[in-house]
């Protein structure tokens, strides 16, 4: 054979198994399917820990669950049928949209938590003055949850 029409010793392949191939040291390997459903069982328990939550934030007591709920619909936009779900029939996958608007909804209670935590802060401060151990333990925390960008 020619020079030419020989192939360069790089695009030679040698088959090892089935879901594996060999090229001259690289290994390609096949996508597992069991990869993409890691990511979306993740997904799922994320937004389920989210909804969690934020239930037990907006919760007035034990009876107060599908309220809460039917609350944090009008606050932020996430059907209380994808709280249910969540909590009792925990599904495959989860709708971006949905998993979004849950991410979006615990930033902002999580934000909403921080305000009145500094906001009681100020009031202590006044009260007990700046010196106080509990003033100065909760700027700590305060100013440690701030670095926080999660």
């Amino acid at each position: 054979m020619p020079p030419a029409a020989r192939a360069p010793p790089s695009a030679t392949m040698l088959v090892s198994t089935a879901s594996n191939l060999a090229v001259e040291g690289f290994q390609v390997r096949k996508n597992s399917l069991r990869e993409s459903i890691v990511t979306d069982v993740t997904a799922v328990d994320q937004a389920a820990s989210w909804a969690k939550r934020l239930t037990l934030s907006e919760a007035r007591g034990p009876g107060d669950m599908e309220n809460a709920w039917r609350r944090l619909e009008a606050r932020y936009g996430v059907p209380w049928r994808s709280f249910w779900s969540l909590r009792y029939r925990r599904p495959n996958e989860i709708a971006a949209s949905i998993y979004l608007r849950l991410q979006a909804a615990y930033v902002a209670e999580c934000e909403r938590q921080m305000r009145r935590h500094q906001h009681e802060l100020e009031i202590t401060r006044a009260k007990a003055g700046a010196d106080c151990a509990a003033v100065v333990a909760a700027e700590a925390l305060v100013s440690k949850g701030d670095g926080d960008d999660t």
